[in-house]
């Protein structure tokens, strides 16, 4: 058939005699012109475009500047290309109804949708490199576009062609567009005046893109670029080659930005506070405030999810239309010669809508269209929530810089509320906003569903309907129930962790007592608590799964059964597949129902909770510290520096105190009113309850001098400094601040801030930062000034003590401090900034006489006083009031006497007097004092904290870094295929920990499960095939049978998926559990098997991290993940495996398909997990933040630092913002894709059913017909086999990208089981002996003889040995003391009497017994120590006494009345039962370590071992210690590990040891006759 425009069956279509335009022909040829001028004038431009682009430098996208109606010139063009589709449909369809080729009906068509699409690339381009006057060419397209459009549009009405045809309704569609279009390009003229104008308009780049930080491009972009998010194709694929950081995704759009939205929401508050202003019961409303700030947002998610929504039900439809055009066209076949007369070419818009192949593209746009719009409905609700979350953080932080400090010590708002409201609340809020689209498009979707399969089904479809309906609400039951159940489970996770912790810290002493397997077992009992609640948890999590799966099953069976019994007319093809995939829709909303109901319950709880806490009581303001104060101040005059006098310790203070009395330090001057700098008049103060706490007070402060604050403990000392501060309720009087130092000339004083205080609180205040941070404190780095300050408060050693110097990290996260060091780190802090007043609110407490009195030197009385500083000092320690300049003694809340020591002397002699009493008891403590060193005690607590760990984790990581290197030779592709595998080896540990039969179950029932689901679809498409063809031929009653007979079978294969779906959720979950059980318990035996090393080397944090958040990960999310990716994963195989037995060609379209799906998912699945890693450690610090910003609310508001702090917040809150905008935009961007490719999947699978049609056959099915005899069968059986597998594929499109994303969960899942395994790989302790314990002796060891014979020990078989050769003979009931330096082997040779450490070569023999031969169980029962720290474990005494229960109480209380403790434990509530809370908190060092004695004492043992158990207490305790060693345990072997030397001069002998050997032994008289021996020089030194 030879070609030609107008075809060469119609002689008139060439013929103009009418006139020119009258010819169809010619002005479908004159409609190829304006496209084919657009394609001439723009490729070369294109071309050297591109080319000149390639070669300049990638600019940074600064220039993706918008030109105005941007947005809609996109939407315009995607529709213009729409109808050129329809256009090109249309013209073929027609076409192929024609004798010959007709070009002229879609040629035309295919050049225009080349012209508009090359039409929006070069506009893109020309956007992107600023260059609007090639905008020209598109305005000149435009406008000949719409001429020649219009002048078609005339022709078909003057020929009168009627609006139902087709392409009159496109045509006109067409003029409409191009005319917007025109009209689109004329407002850019007029906007940016780039021609017809003489001054163009200049336009700079939105602010954001200027800043090269901002890497979130998502509101910049194009629209297509929006839609498919293309722009993080490049971070998505750069996650391959290095790891995502946070300088990687880069800043916060100012948008976006916390403060943005903080201001909006502010302002919408304040907005609604002003409506309720007048009603004093209403409360301003948050959800009004939230709906004006982010209203529109959410309106337009809700639009585009409704838009979605509606394309949903276009699938279903489609399918229907084009099995009903099967069963037409097998109808038809006989009528298919007609062909049309091309004098009348014209479509109606019905005919064109029945052609198949139109409906499968339309099908395949729908989809595309319905997951576009359904990607930025959810992407638009999770940018609105993440805002108004930001939002919301930064008005609760802003609200807890003014809560009122009574607040939160009456306890009205705890700290705990607040963390919940910054944890929790604010995340509820963001999820319902997540949610909250669904309450409104829910019933929608629901009721469009109902009616349309009405229409299909009649009055069957509502049974099915109410089949849905009436199972919805168990969902909701089971969701409140699952609730409940976390509740308990989190109860008792808490419960476990707390023993778990307990036995971390103690293990040491577990050990040496041989009690694991006693507190192995109260874990174990918890663990099996909760594992009872996890049961509950998982039967209805898989309930859950199980309706999700079975009620469209039900509701399925229960409509076509119906259908069957009531209507005659048989079921067809159509309908069935149509109402089908109709109920799969339906089932959705009713689910999420379910969930958005709780969330949205959740969410208003939550908006009360926030509504009490902005509305909670605000401290005043701060105009007090304003210098609007009403007492004018002149400045203070400078003072001639004095020497401060130095105090002699040794002299009692009494002589001190009357020697000041004569001479005078300073020349007393009138206290005027210019040298006041706080002045409180009439003041009464209160702490919110409306009682005064302080009253009638009436004080000055004088600049510049030394100001103390003495009196009683509770007498309101502290209180008033807070007064002066303003964090107490004034009730009356007032609180006055001078202009201090405005005109003093000194450069220092001038830098001052003039109403700045430094103030540090009696309850030491840290920040999570490093120690310097925590001294500077936001003031300007100053080294000088820095080291005095530090060695003022003598921090030098302790700084060095740390692993990284003043860099450390301390507080809540970083290294535990001592109470003295973190006192001295905040008093340290208010002397390092430059103000003028200094609070320093009782800063001796924690700290012992030497560092008090180096403190009172150095950093008071030389730093602050040289330096002309006002001090507030607080204080007990009356010794030091000879140096105040001012005094003022209080009682009661009211203020006693003021002035100065002279004044109180001469006016008050009897409160002079009793200070004199108390300062001589004072003195005498002093005596004691000197001898317990607190400090030493306190760092060496903090040596051994660190050290131990610190520098044996670094030889480790060195080891193993090493090693590392040498393995591989650090190459980058290495490291790239370790981060794009999926973990499968730890997947199959996981499966095999689960046992090999549940895994075997679970894997046989899902495959079981499918193939009935499978077979569902099957038998329903035999069924309404046969009976299409028995309506022809068959009587009644064999066609009764045959419907009782498909009835029964689909019942019975119904009833079967259902009971499937429920076993299949079961087992997965049941698998979960035994495995998560058997993970744990054998993580916990291992682990307190461990070796004592194992414990030295690890951080405590990082063991208890396997037992909280890995064993939760294992617990609860790996089941739930593992589900939903099997059942996603079979549905996706079982449907593609049907179509391609259906239609083979399927196979070879998959393949393309296949490839992109692999590397989609490859790429994303890196990222996901560098971003869910950055989400999640990005939160940590925020959370920190809120509650330490709580705790040391004081010491901010003092410093008046609030603004430094909102700033840091609103930091953490953006960069925790950006990871999580990040994370849901990668998923955006894969589902889309996945979206995309199950849209392609759909269209190859109905266009190779459609095309395959009537001659392929089910092999079996074509037999069993065949011998049944009905010729037309085969088709429309296939048929509609492939389409409800099309039906099957259009489900797909959901479970593609949950496939991916449950991988890529599973793969950061699966780290936590990573992480169990490898310390499940570690050494445990051999606890098995040569000897059986039935072989020992009941009673040993009855003498207590111990022989050491050549005795070699090392901690590890890789480390050098720390006692080398020892040999030593002790007899029966010898007390033995063993002194030497710090690392010498003491502590050593204590733990190899209970072979805690390598005993590699020699032996101990005790009672003739080799100690390596007896099991380790049966060697550390029999013998007794007590260590350095004292440890007590929640519970009772009695438990802690004896674990074992195997004492009566009379041995319980001779061994605590030996300790000296029977008269306490006595007294105390239930006696023996009293509670113990976690680590003996309640009683006192001395106490615990006493109690740790009669421990000892109890066990009965003949060896006793004691490692410097004197160190921690105090004098008084000790001498107890020592008298009841000597009397109680007489006839005992005592080895005593000496810290101090005086401790053992009593001893029959004694060892000296210096780095792993003995080099003095003999008794302790014999050694101290050696003058210049090494013992009678430590006993020197110890004098």
């Amino acid at each position: 058939m030879r070609l030609a425009f107008c075809g060469n069956d119609n002689a008139s279509a060439y013929n103009i005699s009418a006139g020119v335009l009258r010819n169809v022909c010619f002005v479908d040829a004159l409609n190829l012109v304006p496209h084919v001028f657009l394609l001439f004038i723009t490729f070369p431009i294109l071309f050297i475009g591109w080319g000149s682009q390639s070669s300049k430098v990638q600019i940074h996208h600064n220039t993706w500047l918008h030109f105005p109606g941007h947005n809609l010139r996109w939407i315009l063009t995607f529709t213009l290309l729409f109808v050129h589709v329809c256009e090109i449909a249309e013209g073929i369809v027609s076409d192929t109804q024609m004798k010959s080729r007709h070009l002229h009906l879609f040629l035309p068509a295919i050049i225009g949708f080349v012209a508009a699409t090359v039409s929006i690339v070069y506009y893109h381009n020309i956007e992107t490199s600023n260059f609007p006057k090639l905008l020209l060419a598109l305005f000149l397209y435009w406008i000949m576009a719409f001429v020649t459009k219009t002048i078609k549009l005339v022709r078909y009405c003057q020929d009168g062609v009627p609006f139902s045809q087709l392409r009159f309704c496109i045509t006109g569609i067409m003029v409409i567009l191009y005319g917007l279009l025109m009209a689109v390009e004329i407002n850019v003229i007029r906007v940016r005046r780039y021609v017809f104008f003489m001054n163009p308009q200049k336009v700079k780049p939105p602010e954001d893109l200027q800043d090269l930080g901002v890497r979130f491009l998502q509101p910049f972009v194009n629209l297509l670029s929006k839609a498919t998010y293309w722009w993080m194709n490049t971070l998505i694929i750069s996650a391959h080659k290095k790891p995502v950081d946070l300088k990687a995704i880069g800043k916060l759009p100012i948008a976006m930005r916390a403060l943005t939205n903080y201001v909006c929401l502010k302002e919408a508050y304040e907005e609604q506070k002003k409506k309720v202003a007048d009603q004093p019961n209403r409360s301003p409303s948050i959800w009004l405030a939230m709906y004006s700030a982010f209203g529109r947002p959410i309106l337009l998610s809700s639009t585009f999810r409704y838009l979605a929504d509606l394309l949903g039900f276009a699938g279903p439809l489609c399918i229907s239309g084009i099995v009903q055009g099967f069963q037409d066209t097998s109808n038809n076949t006989n009528a298919t010669g007609k062909l049309k007369d091309p004098s009348n070419s014209y479509l109606s818009s019905e005919e064109f809508l029945r052609n198949v192949y139109v409906l499968a593209v339309l099908l395949f746009l729908a989809l595309i269209l319905q997951r576009t719009f359904l990607q930025a409905s959810y992407y638009v609700t999770t940018e609105t929530g993440i805002n108004l979350r930001g939002a919301l953080l930064a008005m609760i932080y802003n609200k807890i810089l003014r809560l009122s400090t009574s607040n939160l010590s009456m306890g009205e708002m705890t700290l705990g509320q607040i963390n919940n409201l910054v944890a929790i609340e604010t995340n509820q809020l963001m999820w319902f906003l997540f949610l909250c689209p669904n309450l409104w498009a829910m019933p929608v979707q629901i009721i469009m569903g109902v009616i349309l399969l009405y229409n299909l089904l009649g009055m069957s479809a509502l049974v099915g309907a109410a089949v849905i309906v009436l199972l919805a609400p168990i969902q909701y039951f089971i969701a409140t129930k699952l609730a409940e159940a976390q509740k308990s489970t989190l109860d008792y996770s808490t419960e476990r962790l707390k023993k778990t912790n307990e036995i971390l810290k103690g293990i040491k002493l577990l050990k040496l007592y041989a009690w694991e397997h006693i507190f192995c077992t109260s874990v174990e009992e918890t663990r099996m608590k909760e594992l009872t609640s996890l049961k509950t948890f998982a039967l209805h999590t898989s309930l859950s799964i199980f309706m999700n799966a079975a009620i469209p099953i039900a509701a399925v069976l229960a409509t076509f059964v119906t259908y069957a019994y009531t209507n005659v007319k048989p079921l067809q093809p159509a309908q069935a597949f149509a109402s089908l995939s109709l109920f799969h829709i339906l089932v959705t909303p009713l689910f999420l129902l379910s969930t958005v109901v709780r969330f949205a319950v959740k969410a208003i709880i939550s908006v009360q909770k926030l509504n009490e806490f902005l509305l909670s009581d605000e401290i005043g303001d701060d105009s007090w510290r304003g210098g609007d104060s009403s007492v004018a101040y002149e400045s203070c005059k400078k003072h001639t520096g004095l020497h401060t006098k130095a105090i002699n310790r040794r002299q009692p203070l009494r002589y001190q105190l009357e020697s000041y009395e004569q001479p005078s330090r300073r020349q007393t001057r009138p206290v005027e009113i210019d040298d006041i700098a706080i002045k409180v008049t009439n003041g009464y103060f209160s702490w919110g309850s409306g009682l005064a706490t302080l009253s009638n007070i009436n004080i000055r402060i004088p600049t510049g001098q030394m100001t103390m604050i003495v009196g009683q403990v509770g007498c309101g000392k502290s209180s008033l400094l807070l007064a002066i501060l303003g964090e107490m309720q004034t009730l009356e009087g007032k609180v006055h601040w001078s202009n201090v130092n405005e005109t003093e000339p000194s450069f220092e004083a001038s830098r001052r801030n003039r109403y700045s205080v430094a103030y540090a609180a009696q309850k030491p205040w840290l920040l999570n930062a490093t120690v310097e941070e925590n001294i500077i404190f936001g003031s300007p780095f100053n080294k000088q000034r820095y080291k005095a300050v530090t060695d003022a408060c003598s921090l030098q050693p302790d700084i060095d003590l740390l692993p990284f110097g003043d860099q450390t990290e301390i507080g809540e996260r970083g290294i535990n401090l001592s109470g003295g060091q973190r006192q001295r780190i905040c008093v340290a802090r208010a002397l390092y900034q430059n103000t003028n007043i200094v609070f320093l609110d009782d800063p001796f407490s924690a700290l012992d006489i030497h560092l008090s009195d180096h403190l009172m030197q150095e950093g008071i009385l030389k730093f602050l006083q040289e330096d002309k500083r006002t001090l507030v000092l607080v204080t007990h320690k009356l010794q030091y009031l000879p140096h105040a300049d001012w005094i003022i003694a209080m009682k009661d809340g009211m203020v006693l006497r003021e002035g100065t020591l002279k004044d109180i002397q001469t006016k008050d002699t009897e409160l002079y007097e009793h200070w004199k009493t108390l300062m001589n008891r004072q003195d005498q403590e002093l005596e004691k004092d000197m001898e317990a060193d607190q400090t030493t005690l306190e760092r060496k607590t903090l040596r051994r904290a660190m050290y131990p760990r610190e520098s044996k984790a670094q030889l480790e990581d060195e080891d193993e870094e090493e090693e590392e290197e040498e393995d591989e030779d650090d190459n980058m592709s290495t490291v790239l295929r370790l981060r794009t595998k999926m973990p499968w080896k730890t997947c199959w540990r996981y499966l095999t920990s689960g046992g090999f039969f549940l895994l075997f179950l679970m894997i046989f029932s899902k495959l079981l499960k499918h193939s009935v689901i499978v077979a569902i679809d099957y038998w329903l498409a035999t069924w309404t095939s046969m009976d299409n063809g028995n309506e022809l031929r068959n009587a009644d009653d064999v066609k009764s049978t045959k419907k009782t007979y498909h009835v029964a079978v689909f019942s019975i294969l119904s009833g079967a998926g259902i009971v499937l779906c429920l076993i299949t959720s079961l087992t997965v979950e049941w698998m979960g559990l035994t495995a998560a059980k058997n993970l744990h318990h054998n993580l916990l035996n291992k682990i307190i098997l461990g070796p004592i090393r194992f414990f030295d080397t690890t951080p405590l944090g990082l063991i208890l991290n396997r037992f909280s958040a890995d064993t939760n990960i294992i617990d609860q999310h790996i089941p739930p993940t593992l589900e939903s990716l099997t059942r996603s994963t079979l549905l996706c195989l079982s449907a593609i495996g049907m179509i391609s037995y259906a239609t083979p060609w399927f196979l070879v379209a998959l393949v393309p398909l296949g490839i992109a799906f692999y590397f989609i998912q490859k790429y994303f699945r890196v990222a996901s997990k560098d971003l869910q890693e950055l989400d999640d450690s990005t939160q940590l610090p925020l959370l920190c933040h809120f509650s330490e910003t709580a705790e040391g609310l004081t010491t901010i508001r003092a410093f008046g630092h609030e603004a430094r702090f909102k700033q840091r917040m609103l930091e953490l809150t953006d960069t925790n913002n950006i990871a999580y905008l990040f994370l849901s935009a990668a998923n955006r961007w894969l589902e889309v894709r996945t979206d995309y490719l199950g849209a392609c999947i759909v269209l190859t699978a109905a266009v190779t059913s459609i095309t395959e049609g009537p001659n392929s056959g089910f092999v079996g099915l074509g037999l069993l017909y065949a011998l049944t005899g009905y010729e037309n069968l085969p088709t429309t059986e296939n048929q509609s086999r492939c389409l409800n597998l099309t039906l099957k594929t259009f489900l797909i499109t959901n479970y593609l990208n949950w496939v991916v994303r449950n991988l890529a969960d599973l793969e950061v899942q699966m780290g936590a089981v990573k992480k169990v395994h490898s310390f499940l790989n570690m050494e445990s302790e051999n606890y098995e002996g040569y000897l059986d314990p039935s072989q020992v002796p009941k009673d040993w060891p009855q003498e207590g003889e111990i022989k050491i014979e050549n005795l070699c020990v090392r901690y590890e078989n890789n480390l050098k040995p720390v006692l080398k050769h020892v040999k030593a003979y002790i007899k029966p009931g010898q007390k033995v003391g063993i002194c030497g330096r710090t690392g010498s082997g003491k502590s050593s040779l204590s733990l190899a009497f209970f072979r805690m450490v390598d005993i590699f070569d020699g032996r101990i023999v005790i009672d003739g017994i080799d100690i390596s031969k007896l099991p380790l169980h049966t060697l550390r029962s029999r013998l007794s120590i007590i260590l350095q720290d004292p440890i007590l474990f929640s519970g009772s005494i009695r438990f802690n006494l004896d674990p074992e229960c195997k004492c009566t109480d009379d041995r319980l209380w001779e061994a605590l009345e030996i300790a000296q403790l029977k008269n306490m434990v006595k007294s105390l509530p239930g006696g023996l039962d009293a509670v113990v809370t976690e680590g003996g908190e309640n009683f006192s060092v001395g106490q615990r370590q006493l109690f740790c004695l009669a421990r000892a004492f109890v066990r009965k043992s003949s060896i006793l071992i004691m490692d410097e158990a004197t160190a921690s207490i105090d004098m008084a305790t000790e001498n107890i210690l020592q008298k009841v060693v000597m009397t109680a345990f007489a006839d005992r072997t005592v080895v005593t590990i000496a810290h101090r030397v005086h401790t053992i001069l009593t001893a029959d002998l004694v060892i000296v040891m210096k780095r792993g050997n003995i080099l003095e032994y003999d008794t302790p008289e014999n050694l101290l006759s050696q003058e210049d021996g090494i013992f009678a020089s430590f006993v020197r030194a110890d004098m």
